[in-house]
């Protein structure tokens, strides 16, 4: 896989305990930086998603099966 560079700023104190981390669980820099961001990605669609479902929950009621749907569509 293709691997790209992505600088961005960080606080020092934030740095420094990345590095300390890393060197100290044999884990490198990159690869926890990556794996941090995707979990927080992950986190942060999780909340979308949660936030949808509670907003359009009031809409359940009205709703079709996706089967009905599909049926409607194919005209």
């Amino acid at each position: 896989m293709d691997k790209m560079s992505y600088a961005v700023k960080i606080d020092p104190s934030l740095v420094k305990k990345i590095k300390e981390f890393c060197l100290r669980h044999g884990i490198k820099q990159g690869f926890f930086v990556e794996k941090a961001l995707k979990e927080q990605l992950a986190r942060e669609e999780l909340t979308e998603d949660i936030l949808d479902f509670k907003n359009l929950r009031s809409q359940e009621e009205s709703a079709i099966s996706f089967e009905d749907y599909l049926k409607k569509r194919a005209y």
